[in-house]
């Protein structure tokens, strides 16, 4: 371009501002980003853009019930964000275990834990998800793979209970994903953690009107947060393959653990809700980070 079509763009450009014009501007890349540019497609497969593995941990290890690690094999893009997901009551890592390859195939080491006892109440799981956390940083088979400063936790019923109880202790937490959560405390309003509450309609154990729902209004107004209550479920939804959840949380893992703003289109604008739709109700802090 010549000195004088270039200085004709510059006057051109800010004529524009001054008459009102706003430029977008691009978004920032994340240094963490992880696999190919996202689609509707890609964050609804079944398996993402990673090869997947696992190891198991002994029930013997220190402050949790042992487990089993998902990993991305191929880390030739840098280290990956963790992630611990802790069952509900009376439950077994099994009933987390559809969680394993997808969210790890996506880019994230994922840990699912037993508990110590199927019978822990939702603080001791609590514990037991930020055991797992150390664990998985410092210990694992997989800690140089991990990022210790990027990680998420999630958790089911008491184990979701848990993922609060969790992040309240530990607000470093890059990201929460409580799963028709329940616990007797309903005021989480000192979290710090970007929390997305997933409330299951036809939920007769965790009734979302006296779980989920006040535990997301809690929540700080001024923090990044979302409630997806899924039309039609019942409590036990989280623990069978659901593209629903997986979408939305594989989206709100990468946009809070990963800093990845590719994927904020899957978050907000939120989803519409009602007949013919996923969702009986969706909130949202629509534009997330402020």
């Amino acid at each position: 371009m010549s000195g004088l079509a270039a200085k004709s763009a510059l006057v051109f450009g800010l004529s524009l501002i001054g008459a009102g014009a706003t430029v977008s501007p691009a978004l920032a890349e994340s240094p963490h980003e992880r696999g190919p540019d996202p689609t509707e497609s890609s964050v609804t497969a079944p398996r993402g853009h990673f090869d997947t593995d696992t190891t198991s941990v002994s029930s013997l290890v220190s402050g949790f019930g042992g487990g089993t690690i998902y990993y991305p094999t191929d880390t030739s893009e840098g280290t990956f964000g963790g992630v611990v997901i802790a069952p509900g009551y009376t439950a077994g890592e099994s009933s987390m275990s559809w969680y394993g390859h997808r969210l790890a195939s996506q880019g994230f080491v994922v840990f699912t834990i037993d508990t110590n006892t199927r019978y822990d109440q939702p603080n001791s799981r609590g514990r037991q998800i930020d055991a797992a956390l150390d664990y998985l940083v410092e210990d694992s088979d997989v800690n140089d793979t991990v990022d210790g400063d990027r990680l998420a936790v999630m958790g089911h019923s008491m184990g979701g209970g848990g993922t609060l109880a969790a992040v309240d202790d530990r607000p470093e937490v890059r990201a929460a994903i409580p799963l028709t959560p329940w616990h007797t405390s309903k005021n989480w309003s000192s979290v710090e953690t970007p929390t997305l509450i997933v409330g299951a309609e036809n939920d007769v154990t965790a009734s979302v009107r006296s779980h989920a729902i006040p535990m997301y209004e809690s929540l700080p107004s001024s923090l990044d947060r979302a409630y997806l209550e899924l039309r039609g479920a019942s409590h036990f939804a989280p623990n069978v393959s659901n593209t629903t959840i997986a979408k939305y949380s594989i989206s709100w893992l990468k946009r809070f653990v990963d800093e990845d703003e590719r994927y904020e289109q899957f978050l907000c604008p939120p989803p519409s809700t009602g007949i013919g739709t996923d969702f009986s109700d969706y909130r949202d802090s629509c534009p997330h980070g402020g």
